[in-house]
């Protein structure tokens, strides 16, 4: 399963229908909790998720919208006895103010969490692909993240029948990438990796573009509408707008706003703005809501049939 949950989609200030910022995005094997905000907690019991599967927590920045609900979640985590290491990702310049996150209140503290923070250069591998980040242009220390799943190939049943390969001898080509005289290469199809990007509170710069890039499913901040470009140039944000142009240029394909400022009472104006710039699938956050990974594209052309060697 890859499915992204939004938990909160406000900016810095919530609204009745709007909490601060979380997401959690459960790619395969690995679930990534995003910008855990004030809130979150009760937000993953409405959504009916609970901690255990958690494998990592990102944090973008340390401004409260993005991870006022760190304290609960860590403090969950050990209620819980998560049985398994927890990696915590950071900015790097932040460190103190994790730890006063994760030690705010007296609590029994079992917990494996592992802080892992990021700088330049930052990349891990984990189960499901090259978890990256880069510098974002706020107020403070910010960093975007980028999951990139690697490229494979995918056996064509049409070939593997041509080629009579079947059974154990499938495997084979799969473990070895050869059996007797034909090769992985002749049965299958290059399988490009997904891509997910996940960006927060940054004013345009070239960072953003290349945590987007070719991305499937991009999360971005839409904090203002148009009207407002100027405020949003001066205090380090995105318009509705600047982000479907990102996901334009980019090659996107499922652009997700969110972040969206208290000060616009009709959230549909994102949409509007958004979709003189892009033409693609685009998804106005709201809370609670489960966005699917989109399904990889089909190649626009496949081999049906070969004869023997």
């Amino acid at each position: 399963m890859r499915e992204l949950t939004i938990l909160g989609t406000a900016s810095q200030v919530p609204t009745r229908h709007r909490n601060h910022n979380g997401y959690q995005l459960r790619w395969d094997d690995e679930v990534i909790l995003f910008d855990p905000g004030e809130g979150t907690q009760r937000q993953m019991l409405m959504a009916g998720l609970a901690v255990t599967p958690l494998t990592r927590i990102c944090i973008t920045h340390f401004h409260g919208d993005h991870s006022l609900g760190l304290p609960g979640i860590i403090q969950r985590i050990s209620l819980d006895k998560v049985p398994h290491p927890v990696r915590v990702h950071f900015p790097a310049g932040g460190r103190q103010y994790l730890d006063r996150l994760w030690h705010a209140t007296s609590f029994y503290d079992v917990a494996d969490l592992r802080p892992e923070p990021v700088g330049p250069g930052f990349r891990v591998e984990t189960s499901a692909g090259a978890l990256t980040a880069l510098p974002l242009r706020h107020s403070i220390e910010t960093y975007g993240y980028r999951l990139v799943e690697p490229d494979g190939r995918r056996m064509v049943a049409a070939l593997l029948s041509a080629y009579g390969i079947s059974g154990p001898a499938v495997g084979e080509l799969q473990r070895t990438g050869r059996s007797g005289r034909v090769s992985l290469d002749d049965v299958s199809v290059p399988r490009p990796g997904q891509k997910f990007a996940f960006i927060m509170d940054t004013g345009l710069c070239d960072s953003v573009f290349a945590l987007a890039e070719g991305a499937d499913l991009l999360v971005i901040e839409s904090t203002f509408l148009a009207q407002d470009a100027a405020m949003a140039a001066e205090v380090g944000h995105l318009t509705a707008g600047q982000a479907a142009s990102v996901a334009r240029q980019s090659g996107a394909r499922t652009l997700v706003l969110t972040h969206f400022s208290q000060r616009y009472a009709d959230s549909t104006r994102f949409l509007d703005e958004a979709r003189a710039e892009f033409d693609g699938d685009i998804v106005l956050a709201e809370d609670l809501m489960r966005v699917k990974v989109p399904p990889r594209l089909s190649l626009s052309h496949e081999p049906a049939s070969a004869s023997r060697n």
